[in-house]
């Protein structure tokens, strides 16, 4: 049975609640705590690399295109940073690696002067939208970066540079996507940044989404405002708020444009708006219409049959009386379990157990209700005299563009040497030639949905740039041909995972693109494109979240997509069983979070377990589940998002049925006896916060860790937690860890003391059980850390970022610091080599000699100078490396050369060896074994 805690214990602990905003200085501060840290911390020199993949891509929310070079742009990615090509696409260079986030909302480039602009924080208002830190400028094409103001805008939605004067800039700014805040609408400087004054502000609520400049006057933009507001539980995106706005004099003033009766819609069912403006009197706008459809509109099906609304009034006895092979299609059609038949649920109504309105419950939850809106959705509107009246530019419903989540899109443009050449994008992309009175599809096979950007050439007709959650295509033939444009590593993982292949493989979910796997050993490299084969393979689409590898058989992986819609797919066989566990007809329906957590159970990998608002079991691989739990949330709030689910599950190794649990609203719950009486242990915890990660000891069978995130409140505190106790009381282990919300720890496999932290920027390793933490981060950007799993025989730490993709790291040294950090100098364990006759060799004279590595990692105790000796069997020396040792962990690189004086004395030692002076005029080590000494301490090298 749940066990219920007393009143008294529950209002001592509302106390604990934590849904205060971070303000925006204190994340400035801890963008600085986290480069001192990183400054002195002793693993600086462990280099994480990058193991892809790239194929899928992620998602772009802006393109800068060299209006007099179109083969050049930037590249702005959701939360993948700023990226730059010069050939037309073909290949891509980060510019922001250096920068403070990874998190985009707009861009904008005064080409002239090579000055970029970036508003930090994505424009789009998804759940994955990663909010900013104001605006970064650089002045030297990304060498360096300035934070020039904003800092709490959170959210940009659009730059304009002053095409007659850079130095003056407007910025349309969102503003804070969870809560209310007053730096929102526009604001502009003179200055180039240096002061910015507020020239457009509606409320706390409403902030700007869209500018557009006309194209011949610098003085006329219109702009888009936009209310919204996003809960856990319910996202509105539209409002009194939302309108267009216009000004004459470059942004110093505005004057709202859609009032009552001139054309555009106005009132709380407008959404988001996209602009694009032809020259100073013809603009377009591109609307997310959130009013309700008329009631002959919305109800006009062409299904045939029963629907789900039918049921929602309809008697007992009209139920009855419906012939069961029109009930029974209904059932089949909407996927009822086989076990409900007409003859089986007219027996349950007779009976009393079941209502004919629980057909209709049945199939509804939060997410079902906010895609089953009959919302008149996306419409295009035009204004041929500078905004003063509108019309709209089509007859019908433009079904299918925008469904009922528009706030998701809103992008658009004309081709401003052709007035009638329009572009919009939303799930579809499409074009029309005549004003927006028809549209045609432009996708194809290789062109992703869900559409962000598009550019279109003035100069050359069809020649189109679209930005989609998939990365880049170009066309230039209107939509005939697409090119495919994705070299940058940028993907947005959710989550991922690890089997134990040879090399091992890495699997994971991402952001709208489903689930690939693919080998750790990945190196990026265009060579595919002659085999045909990408070395990552995709399994399932959606949006990629859990996974889960049968240890038994590494063929047999369970995946899926968003909302608890998971498979068991086979991938030799490609047998594949769906799996979506559904509630029994007159309950309530389960409450499924976007990523819905599942785990194979440690003692028996045919046992998987899968989180509702319920925790649920199966004990053949999916194939029926029983329910083991009550309801492990607060219960839910009305909304249409799903709330009051389960994110995290955790099965104690040590124990069979002893589970620990997390959910979205802050509850942690432990069963000992597989889910048959079960214990709330967070109410010493922060309260109302994402539980984002519970651990069950590997170590200690009652020890438990927990990390809260707080950043669906704009809450940016790191919390991190133990218990030695399993959960009676829990104490915080977060320490230095700067401010930045947490999304998973783990536990080191072979060392109970080192703990692995990933944040919303970065990854953090603890070698003191979280008395105190290193920031680890050699090779990464500040993208953010959705994930992280340790190989254990390979003794990787593999980590999912959200924004760019997949990366590595030995962690082998860290492994044995707690054995050898009292140690002056210590030398780990040197990867043996097979001996090559391509060592130094020249294929022809236009290529380079090859050069062999072998990496020698080490620890010291302090700094300073150190010499690396390569030493002969007999003690001779070979080769010297004098390298600048850090405290902590270095890694010298030795590229297998001998000395020609380390050669004379090798070949003293066994005259029989061959060692022939190499293409590029170097000797390198022959087979053999031989001696890594650092001030008297040594390791073994061998040469096979």
């Amino acid at each position: 049975m749940y066990r219920i805690l007393s009143v008294f214990v529950i209002t001592f602990f509302i106390g604990l609640n934590s849904n205060a905003q971070t303000s925006a200085q204190d994340i400035q501060n801890a963008l600085q705590e986290k480069e001192a840290l990183l400054q002195k911390s002793i693993v600086k020199n462990i280099s994480f690399t990058n193991i892809g993949p790239t194929i899928m891509s992620g998602r772009v929310v802006d393109v800068d295109v060299n209006p007099n070079n179109v083969n050049e742009f930037y590249v702005a990615y959701a939360s993948g940073g700023l990226w730059y090509t010069n050939n037309n696409g073909t290949t891509f260079t980060s510019v922001t690696d250096n920068a403070p986030t990874q998190n985009m909302g707009d861009i904008a480039v005064d080409w002239k002067n090579g000055t970029i602009w970036i508003g930090t924080g994505e424009s789009n208002s998804s759940r994955s939208s990663y909010s900013g830190i104001g605006i970064l400028k650089s002045t030297d094409k990304g060498k360096t970066w300035d934070n020039v103001g904003l800092t709490d805008s959170h959210h940009i939605g659009r730059i304009i540079i002053n095409q007659n004067n850079p130095d003056e800039v407007v910025v349309g700014v969102i503003g804070h996507l969870y809560s209310s805040n007053k730096e929102r609408g526009i604001f502009k400087t003179k200055d180039g940044g240096k002061t910015w004054s507020n020239t457009l502000f509606i409320n706390e609520n409403t902030g700007v989404i869209d500018i557009s400049v006309s194209v011949n006057n610098a003085n006329v933009l219109y702009a888009a405002s936009w209310e919204r507001d996003r809960k856990a539980w319910n996202f509105n995106g539209d409002g009194d708020g939302s309108a267009i706005y216009k000004s004459t004099d470059a942004g110093n003033t505005w004057t709202k444009l859609t009032e009552k009766g001139n054309g555009f819609p106005t009132g709380s069912g407008v959404g988001r708006i996209g602009l694009a403006t032809f020259n100073d009197n013809v603009v377009y706008a591109f609307l997310d219409n959130q009013f309700r459809r008329p009631v002959e509109a919305a109800s006009g099906s062409t299904n045939d049959g029963l629907q789900k609304d039918d049921f929602k009034s309809m008697s007992n006895g009209d139920f009855l009386a419906l012939e069961n092979r029109a009930l029974n299609r209904y059932l089949r059609s909407n996927r009822f379990p086989r076990k409900y038949s007409a003859k089986s649920v007219k027996k349950s109504v007779k009976q009393g157990d079941v209502k004919p309105s629980d057909l209709a419950t049945y199939l509804e939850n939060a997410n079902s209700l906010l895609f089953d809106s009959p919302v008149i959705g996306a419409e295009v509107y035009k204004s041929t005299n500078g905004g003063k009246t509108w019309k709209k530019t089509h007859k019908d419903y433009l079904d299918g563009v925008y469904s009922s989540y528009g706030y998701y899109f809103g992008i658009i443009a004309v081709n401003t040497s052709n007035e009638n050449k329009i572009y919009i994008g939303g799930v579809p992309l499409l074009k029309s030639d005549d004003g927006g009175a028809t549209f045609a599809s432009m996708s194809k096979e290789n062109v992703h949905s869900d559409h962000q950007s598009i550019w279109v050439n003035p100069k050359l007709e069809g020649h189109v740039i679209n930005g989609n959650d998939g990365g880049i295509n170009i066309t230039y033939d209107d939509g005939e041909n697409w090119i495919k444009n994705n070299q940058p590593s940028v993907g947005q993982f959710y989550y991922i995972n690890v089997d134990n292949q040879k090399p091992y493989n890495v699997y994971g979910g991402l952001q709208d693109n489903g689930v690939w796997y693919g080998p750790s050993n990945y190196r990026a490299s265009k060579s595919w494109n002659g085999s045909g084969a990408y070395p990552y393979k995709r399994i399932g689409g959606g949006d990629g979240m859990q996974v889960q590898i049968d240890s038994r058989d590494n063929n047999i992986v369970y995946g899926g997509s968003q909302f608890g819609f998971y498979y068991r797919v086979n991938l030799e066989t490609q047998e594949r069983l769906f799996i979506n566990p559904r509630h029994e007809l007159g309950d309530s329906p389960y409450r499924y979070n976007w990523m819905t957590p599942i785990l194979l159970s440690p003692h028996n990998q045919d046992i998987l377990y899968m989180g509702a608002n319920k925790l649920l079991r199966s004990l053949d691989q999916g194939e029926t589940f029983t329910v083991i739990s009550e309801d492990l949330t607060t219960g839910g709030k009305k909304g249409n998002v799903p709330y009051g689910t389960l994110t995290t599950i955790s099965e104690s190794p040590f124990t069979f049925g002893k589970i620990v649990v997390g959910s979205d609203d802050g509850y942690i719950n432990l069963t000992n006896d597989g889910g048959v009486n079960w214990t709330r242990i967070s109410n010493g915890l922060p309260q109302n916060l994402w539980v984002s990660r519970v651990i069950a000891s590997e170590h200690n069978k009652n020890r438990v860790y927990a990390t809260l995130n707080g950043y669906r409140n704009d809450d940016f505190k790191a919390y991190v937690y133990v218990s030695e106790n399993n959960g009676s009381t829990w104490t915080a282990i977060t320490n230095n860890i700067p401010n930045s919300p947490v999304n998973v720890i783990k536990e080191d496999p072979s060392d109970e003391n080192i703990l692995y932290v990933g944040t919303d920027n970065g990854v953090y390793v603890s070698f003191n059980k979280g008395n105190s933490w290193e920031s680890f981060s050699k090779g990464l950007t500040n993208a953010a850390v959705h994930d992280l799993v340790i190989q254990k025989e390979a003794k990787d730490l593999v980590v999912g970022t959200h924004g760019r993709s997949i990366y590595k790291a030995d962690i082998s040294g860290l492994q044995q610091f707690n054995t050898v950090k009292s140690n002056s100098v210590s030398i780990f364990d040197i990867s043996s080599l097979r001996s090559s006759s391509f060592w130094g060799s020249i294929r022809n004279q236009y290529s380079q000699a090859f050069e062999p590595s072998v990496a020698i990692n080490f620890y010291s105790n302090a700094s300073g100078s150190m010499q690396i000796k390569i030493l002969s069997e007999g003690g001779a020396e070979l080769n010297t490396i004098s390298v600048n040792a850090d405290k902590g962990f270095n890694t010298a690189e030795y590229n297998l050369q001998l000395t020609e004086k380390g050669r004379k004395a090798l070949l003293k030692e066994n005259s029989k060896l061959r060692i022939n002076k190499a293409d590029n005029g170097n000797y390198y080590l022959p087979s053999g074994k031989y001696t890594v000494n650092i001030d008297g301490v040594s390791k073994f090298l061998k040469v096979e």
